[in-house]
Order: C-alpha cells, then sequence, then structure tokens
C-alpha cells in the first residue's frame, strides 16, 4: 500500500530526523537487549557452583539447610507456580468481565468511568502498602472462610491444615488484587480497539447484545486480552514484597493451601541480605530458574499473541 506522506517530497531536514530517530531506537532497544543478557550472564555464573553441587535435585528437592550447606528450591518453585497460576484463575474473570462491564454500555458513561478509575488507581498502591492490609485486615476478614474449607473440605489434600494466618491462599488473594488492573486495563483498551462497523454488522444481522460480545467482540480482542494475562502471570511470578509480608515464608513442601509456603522472588528478599558462601550460590541457581520460567512466559505470549492476531 502507498502513503501519499511517503511520496511526497520531503525536505532534507525531515529525512535526517527521521533516519536519526530510528537510529536512536535502535540503539535504544540493542541497550536493553544487552541488559538483558548481562543480568542472565551474571546470575548463571553466580549459580555455577550450586549448579555443579545439586544439579537438577535442587529443583525437586525442598531442603534448605545453610548450616549443613544444603539446598533445595523445590518448595519455592512449586509456591511460584501455584500462587501465580491460581492467582490468574481467579483474576482472568474479574478482570475481562469488568472490563466488558465498563465498555459495553451495560451501565451509565458516570459509573462507567469510576470504576475504570478506581481500577487503574489500584495499582497505583505501593505493594509493601498491599502487604500491610493483608496482615492486618483481609487475614482477620477471610480466617472465618479459611476455617470452613479446613472443616468441611479438609478430607483435600488442598484444605488439609488448619489456617495459621499467614499462608498460601491469602498469598494468591493479594496477588489476584495486584494484577487485577493490568488485565482489566488491557482488555478494556483491547475491546475499544474492536471496529465500530463490525460491533454494529452484528447487531445488523440480528445478534443479542451478549451474541455480539461472545461471537464478535471478545474473538476480535482476544490477542490484546491474551497479552494482557501473560503479562499479568510474569508480574505474579516476579512479586516479592507484598506476596514475602503473607505466604509464609516456609520451605517445607505442603500441598496445603492453608499452610505457610514460599516463593523464590519471596525467598530471594529474606534470605540474600544474609547470605554467605554456597548459599549465595544457591540463591542465584534458583533466581536463574525464576528469569528462565519468567522468559519462558513472555516468548509463550509472543507467540500465543501472534498466532491469534492471525487467527482474528
Amino acid at each position: 500500500m502507498d502513503y501519499p506522506y511517503l511520496l511526497r517530497n520531503r525536505p532534507r531536514s525531515e529525512k535526517l530526523l527521521d533516519a536519526g530517530f530510528k537510529n536512536l531506537m535502535v540503539a535504544l532497544a540493542s541497550v536493553v537487549a544487552l541488559i538483558l543478557f548481562a543480568i542472565l550472564i551474571v546470575v548463571f555464573r553466580g549459580s555455577l557452583e550450586s549448579m555443579g553441587r545439586y544439579g537438577l535435585r535442587f529443583l525437586t528437592t525442598s531442603n534448605w539447610n545453610p548450616i549443613d550447606d544444603e539446598y533445595g528450591a523445590g518448595a519455592a518453585i512449586y509456591g511460584t507456580l501455584v500462587t501465580s497460576l491460581l492467582s490468574l484463575l481467579i483474576a482472568i474473570p474479574l478482570g475481562v468481565g469488568t472490563a466488558i462491564f465498563i465498555t459495553q454500555n451495560i451501565i451509565p458513561w458516570r459509573i462507567r468511568n469510576l470504576i475504570g478509575l478506581m481500577v487503574e488507581l489500584l495499582a497505583a498502591i505501593p505493594s509493601v502498602v498491599l502487604g500491610l492490609w493483608s496482615i492486618f485486615v483481609m487475614e482477620p476478614f477471610i480466617r472465618p472462610f479459611l476455617e470452613f474449607l479446613h472443616n468441611y473440605l479438609g478430607w483435600i489434600p488442598l484444605f488439609s491444615t488448619p489456617p495459621m494466618g499467614p499462608g498460601t491462599l491469602p498469598a494468591v488473594f493479594i496477588l489476584v488484587i495486584m494484577i487485577l488492573p493490568i488485565i482489566t486495563s488491557i482488555s478494556r483498551d483491547s475491546l475499544d480497539q474492536v471496529p465500530e462497523k463490525l460491533i454494529q454488522a452484528a447487531y445488523g444481522i440480528g445478534a443479542t447484545r451478549w451474541g455480539a460480545i461472545m461471537n464478535v467482540i471478545l474473538p476480535g480482542a482476544i490477542s490484546g486480552i491474551v497479552g494482557g494475562i501473560m503479562l499479568a502471570l510474569g508480574r505474579a511470578m516476579g512479586e516479592t514484597m507484598a506476596v514475602t509480608m503473607i505466604i509464609g515464608n516456609s520451605n517445607n513442601l505442603s500441598l496445603s493451601l492453608l499452610a505457610p509456603g514460599n516463593t523464590i522472588a519471596a525467598m530471594l528478599a529474606n534470605q540474600f541480605g544474609e547470605a554467605d558462601g554456597p548459599q549465595v550460590s544457591s540463591l542465584m541457581y534458583a533466581a536463574f530458574v525464576l528469569i528462565i520460567m519468567t522468559l519462558s512466559v513472555n516468548i509463550f505470549a509472543q507467540w500465543l499473541v501472534k498466532h491469534l492476531s492471525f487467527k482474528y
């Protein structure tokens, strides 16, 4: 396709400005890539000692004993995966549903704008504040619900231990609050980008509101929505402060969501300040695992978004 503004005779200064801007952007993008590779190399070199000593056993065992120099990050890896995936499972319907609610003229525009503003403000709350709120407000508030789960569903391994305050499930709930603005905002922007002619065409052939939403609007915005979900997953996997304050920081591997747990990010935040010798290398090994997990999520997200963009 020929663009008229590209065919017109532009002055030399404008062409030089374009070339300079392009070169500047290439240079800045290259710096970002170099920083990423530098971080990877530093973390990988720092973890070589622990990799050679523990190998893949480090990923499956949960014995973390600095006195005997025995380390395994199995409990932290399990906690990272469980808290991230469960929070995503709860946040997706809430976030996408809120985005549909505030973009499809279901309620007056003043209320829509107010809800959208409140969701965006939620993202501005510092994680340490959310951590304090989760300890002193959220956990006591949901304690009866956690006790109900243990009393009536305790025969299920996921609820087999009595709630003891900080634990994996409260950490999941605080992660839901933290990733909800990401999913909602990106889903809202994606839904707003669906062409109005396409929506009107759906209504023109007799589609109902929810028929148009489910069969036309959501498929048209699915690539952006999935991109937002994957971005939220990366945030959940790397969240540190709030999770550290509410998850309990226990290296004992337990299937129960009501028991104290740990994540890789929380373990790094708790132990790096006092670590020495082999413990530093083991923490570097855990950090390298977290980087690989996060990069894998982002690469998969890029592939999935591109695949869905071609499909829809």
